[in-house]
């Protein structure tokens, strides 16, 4: 058990990243009406434990004011901990965390974040999927089908966990699947909904991925149901090896960069 411990309790400093040394995160909460997932606190717990580990500093809101330029400049990156549903309150705030994308901004987000801002298209094609159905609560596996990126670094080969298996629609090409949903380890007594959603998929699904974003670097992972997950070594080290990752490719914020004028101003072909 000590060898299995310490095979996945990895510091971000192992993988020589200076950039998430002495950086800023923002964390944010809010939920839109609809389903609040209970394991929130224990995710803020949990980065804000990753962070005294790992010499960041982690700012925590669910309050939609933050999102204006001048504040959102002061963070690497944004973390979206299981929102779900509108959490903005006005489009000039959607437009502000558009243009930190653009500018060069990363962004994390964990679990029911697919199921957030599911009327904004620019927004649904950032996160790469938006929520359609998740399967009950139950163990099953997944696996890691990118050996070699960085983020995967501690995360097991097939990683067998209790959590809920998420399916998604609107699927955005330019996402990079890093970890993929085994369907056929899922229990079949909801196999009409499992084959429904899985649509065109067969035997894995998209779990956990990245993508470049309009200047942003984007990492997505949609597990983490439980709040017990977060004091889960391993999933802890899958989490830092995100935030790690996408704190990786920061390059510094240029507004130059952020053309968007509305929310919804077509994507900027690059």
């Amino acid at each position: 058990m000590v060898t299995c411990f310490l095979a996945f309790s990895f510091s971000a400093s192992e993988s020589n990243n200076d950039k998430l040394k002495n950086s800023h995160l923002l964390v944010y909460t809010k939920n839109g009406k609809g389903y609040i997932h209970d394991n929130i606190s224990a995710a803020v717990d949990c980065i804000k434990d990753l962070g005294i580990q790992n010499n960041f500093s982690v700012e925590v809101s669910d309050n939609p004011t933050v999102f204006t330029e001048a504040n959102l400049k002061k963070y690497i990156m944004i973390v979206f901990a299981s929102t779900n549903n509108d959490v903005f309150d006005s489009d000039e705030q959607r437009l502000s965390f558009r243009r930190y994308i653009e500018a060069g901004g990363g962004f994390v987000g964990i679990h029911s974040v697919t199921g957030t801002e599911r009327n904004w298209h620019w927004f649904k094609m950032m996160i790469g999927e938006t929520f359609s159905w998740h399967a009950k609560f139950q163990k099953f596996r997944i696996k890691k089908m990118d050996t070699e990126h960085p983020s995967m670094r501690g995360v097991p080969d097939i990683w067998e966990r209790e959590d809920e298996c998420y399916f998604g629609k609107e699927l955005y090409p330019g996402m990079k699947v890093l970890m993929a949903h085994e369907i056929q380890s899922l229990q079949q007594d909801q196999a009409d909904m499992i084959n429904k959603n899985a649509g065109s998929f067969s035997t894995f699904y998209p779990a956990v991925w990245w993508q470049h974003f309009e200047g942003g670097n984007i990492w997505i992972t949609t597990l983490g149901h439980s709040k017990e997950n977060y004091n889960d070594p391993v999933y802890r080290n899958h989490l830092l090896q995100g935030i790690n990752f996408v704190a990786s490719q920061y390059k510094g914020l240029n507004y130059a960069n952020a053309h968007a004028l509305t929310k919804d101003d077509p994507l900027k072909l690059e």
